[in-house]
C-alpha cells in the first residue's frame, strides 16, 4: 500500500473492523506499539541478579532504567516532532533497527558502563512507539478515532506492565541477557510487520527541524492546559518510577529474599490499571477529563502511602499490600493519563503529534527523574525513603490538577 487513503478503501490487510480499520492492521500497531515500550521496562525486575552478575552496585544499576526513560525523554522531544515532516513508516522502521541493535548490544554487555550506553540508545530508539500512536491517529475515521487510539494505548500499556512479568521469569529461569536478545528478536520481528503492514504517510508540514523544534516551546508558551498536564503528568511519573526501579532490588534483600520473577509478577497486578484505560476514557467523555485526573491522582497518592503501613504487617501481609497498592496508583497514573491525552488533543488539533511529544517528554523526564532518586534515597534511607517519595510527587500532582480547576473557576 502506498497511501493512507489506501486503507479505508481497501480490505488486503485483513476484515475490516467496527472502527472502520482492517483489524489486523489494528492489532498490528497495538502490539508494535506495546513491543516497542516493552524494551524501556525489561531491566527493571532483572536489576538485582543483574548487578550481580556484572559486580555493579545497587546504585549502579539504579541508572539502567534512569538512562533507558532519560533518552525515552529526549527522544521524543528531539525524534517525535518529525513525524510531521517525514514518513511516519520510514521512521518507525529505522528506529526498529536500531532499537534491535542496541538490545543485542545490551544483552552481551560484559560490563555496566556499555549496559549504561546501550539503555540510552534503547530509550531514544523506543520512541518508535510514539511514532504509532499518531499514525493510528491519522489512519484511524474520525468517527472511531478515539477507540483506535485507546486500544492502540491499551497495547503500550500492557507492554509497559506485562513487560516486568516476563523479563523477570526470563532472568530466574534462563538468565537476564536471554530477555535482552528474546527483546531484540521481537523487535526485528516487529519492524519486518510495520515495514509489509503500514502504508505511507504523507508530511504534513515543511518546517524544516529548527522550526518544528521551535514550535513546541510555542506550543508551551501559549497552552496553560498543556503544562498543567505535562507537569502533573510527570509528578505522578516520579513516585511510579522509583517504586519500579526499586522494587526488584528492596525484594532481593531482607526480610523477602525473592527473584526476579517475583519482582516481574507484580507487573500483573499493574496490568489492571492498563485493563481499565478504557473505562477512565469513557468516564472523561460522560463527565469531563478533569474529574478523571482527581480521582487518578488521588488514587495514586492513597495507594502510595498505603504502602508505609507494611513494618507494621508480617512478611505475607506486606506481599498483600505492596501487591494492592501497585493495581491502584497504576490504575490511578494510567487513567489520569487518558485524561490528560483528551485534554491535550483538544488543544490545537493541527498540532497533536507535537503537542503529544510535550506531554510525553515531561512524563518521561519524571520517569527517569524517579529513577534516579528512587535509587538514591532506597540506597542512603531505605524503601522507607521510596515511599514517602512517591507519596510527595503524587500529591504535588493532586494540587497541580486541583489549582487548575480553581483559577479556571475563580
Amino acid at each position: 500500500m502506498s497511501s493512507i487513503q489506501s486503507v479505508h478503501d481497501s480490505h488486503e490487510t485483513g476484515a475490516v473492523g467496527r472502527d472502520g480499520l482492517p483489524a489486523s492492521l489494528v492489532l498490528l500497531l497495538a502490539t508494535s506499539a506495546g513491543l516497542a515500550v516493552a524494551s524501556l521496562y525489561y531491566s527493571q525486575p532483572m536489576l538485582g541478579v543483574l548487578g550481580a552478575d556484572i559486580g555493579a552496585s545497587s546504585r549502579e544499576v539504579g541508572f539502567v532504567p534512569t538512562l533507558t526513560q532519560l533518552g525515552y525523554a529526549l527522544g521524543i522531544l528531539l525524534l517525535a516532532p518529525l513525524g510531521d515532516r517525514i514518513d511516519r513508516r520510514r521512521i518507525i522502521v529505522a528506529k526498529a533497527a536500531v532499537l534491535c541493535a542496541a538490545l543485542l548490544v545490551a544483552g552481551a554487555a560484559p560490563g555496566i558502563g556499555l549496559l549504561l550506553v546501550a539503555s540510552l540508545v534503547i530509550g531514544l530508539a523506543a520512541t518508535m512507539a510514539q511514532d504509532i500512536v499518531p499514525a493510528a491517529a491519522t489512519l484511524a475515521p474520525e468517527s472511531h478515532r478515539g477507540k483506535v487510539v485507546g486500544t492502540v494505548m491499551t497495547g503500550l500499556l500492557l507492554g509497559i506492565l506485562l513487560s516486568r512479568v516476563l523479563s523477570g521469569f526470563v532472568a530466574e529461569q534462563f538468565g537476564w541477557r536471554t530477555m535482552f536478545l528474546l527483546a531484540a528478536a521481537s523487535i526485528a520481528l516487529t519492524g519486518a510487520a510495520v515495514w509489509r503492514g503500514l502504508p505511507h504517510f504523507r508530511p504534513t508540514t515543511h518546517l524544516h527541524y529548527g522550526a518544528l523544534l521551535a514550535s513546541l516551546a510555542t506550543l508551551w508558551r501559549r497552552h496553560g492546559a498543556l503544562r498543567r498536564a505535562t507537569l502533573s503528568q510527570g509528578l505522578l511519573s516520579i513516585g511510579f518510577s522509583a517504586f519500579w526501579s526499586t522494587l526488584a532490588v528492596m525484594l532481593h534483600g531482607a526480610p523477602f529474599h525473592l527473584g526476579s520473577g517475583a519482582a516481574g509478577a507484580f507487573g500483573l497486578a499493574g496490568a489492571a490499571g492498563a485493563l481499565a484505560a478504557p473505562l477512565a476514557g469513557r468516564l472523561a467523555d460522560r463527565r469531563g477529563p478533569e474529574l478523571v485526573t482527581h480521582l487518578g491522582a488521588a488514587l495514586a497518592v492513597v495507594s502510595f502511602a498505603a504502602m508505609a503501613l507494611a513494618p507494621m504487617l508480617d512478611v505475607h501481609a506486606q506481599l498483600a499490600l505492596l501487591v494492592a497498592s501497585a493495581i491502584g496508583f497504576d490504575l490511578g497514573l494510567q487513567g489520569t493519563l487518558i485524561a490528560h491525552q483528551t485534554i491535550v488533543y483538544g488543544i490545537e488539533p493541527g498540532a497533536r503529534s507535537r503537542l503529544n511529544a510535550v506531554l510525553f517528554t515531561g512524563m518521561f523526564i519524571g520517569m527517569a527523574a524517579g529513577s534516579a532518586l528512587g535509587a538514591l534515597v532506597f540506597a542512603q534511607w531505605g524503601w522507607t525513603a521510596v515511599i514517602v517519595l512517591a507519596t510527595g510527587s503524587a500529591a504535588s500532582a493532586l494540587v497541580v490538577r486541583l489549582l487548575g480547576a480553581a483559577r479556571r473557576f475563580m
